[in-house]
């Protein structure tokens, strides 16, 4: 039976928790700020109900064969610190978290061949500490090797749907404009459906456009089509869906704009790309 640990069990790190729970075939352990005797995940299925096993210290936590970090991307150090007593000589940490730096956040807590970055395509938004709302059904990508091999086989008796890729990298790149769209519902605290109004599509555009060429020159394959197919995705988007970009200005949260929009900046300078769009984003999210 896999031992696994999930440090951050919030909308995703929560959601993850109670399907590869109600297999049965996994032990699971959950590394939380604050104990919770019942943890719910509304999916279309039905609500998942567990009781989860909680540790709150570090010093508390077992040895485990997998971790999958699941906090915020501005929190590397926060959840390497319960890295010691989980991480065992064979132990895979799964990182799954937004932008494209997962290697880059954790390389110095963890041996390069034993991170796994994961890019997650999962609509959750969390209720209330103990309850969840999974929006959809999810897919988590991984490389196509060992690893990548075997974290899609914990997933293999749930409704969470895994796919491997000899493309990492592109995987990645494809989510981030994805995300990096998603700036402008934050800014506005409007939800995803908002970019139906054209002259806000144009903007989420042009952001797009400026990911996609720093993402090029980055090595990752990204078709011009790409554009559209963001915009199309946030405007077939529910009424009521906000990313969590937007959930944690609205709830007064520190946010993930330099995973988000800030890395697509930063890069963009080293290229020589100019990224005017994502930088006046970066820029009024971090005043705000």
């Amino acid at each position: 039976m896999p031992r696994v640990a999930i440090i951050g069990p919030g909308a995703i790190g929560g959601v993850l928790a109670t399907h590869l729970m109600q297999t049965g075939r996994h032990d699971v352990v959950l590394c939380a700020r604050r104990p919770i005797e019942v943890l719910t995940a509304e999916t279309a299925d039905g609500p998942l109900s567990v009781r989860p096993r909680v540790v709150i210290r570090p010093d508390a936590a077992p040895t485990v064969d997998w971790v999958l970090v699941t906090t915020k991307s501005y929190d590397a150090a926060g959840a390497a610190a319960w890295f010691g007593p989980l991480c065992g000589p064979a132990t895979v940490v799964a990182v799954l978290q937004n932008g494209v730096e997962h290697r880059e956040r954790f390389r110095a807590f963890v041996p390069a061949d034993r991170l796994l970055p994961v890019v997650v395509d999962l609509s959750a938004e969390r209720i209330e500490p103990s309850l969840i709302r999974q929006r959809s059904r999810g897919l988590l990508t991984v490389a196509d090797d060992r690893h990548g091999r075997d974290f899609t086989g914990l997933f293999a008796d749930t409704t969470i749907a895994t796919c491997l890729t000899d493309d990492f990298k592109s995987a990645a790149w494809r989510k981030l404009c994805v995300n990096a769209a998603g700036v402008v519902s934050a800014l506005l605290l409007r939800p995803a459906c908002v970019v139906r109004d054209e002259q806000v599509a144009q903007l989420a555009r042009a952001i797009v456009r400026e990911t996609i060429a720093v993402g090029r020159a980055e090595g990752a394959i990204l078709p011009d089509s790409l554009v559209d197919d963001v915009i199309a995705r946030e405007q077939a988007a529910p009424p009521n869906a906000i990313n969590s970009l937007h959930a944690d200005r609205a709830a007064g949260r520190p946010m993930e704009v330099d995973a988000r929009n800030g890395v697509i900046v930063r890069l963009g300078r080293k290229h020589g790309i100019a990224t005017p769009c994502n930088a006046m984003a970066v820029t009024l999210l971090t005043a705000m």
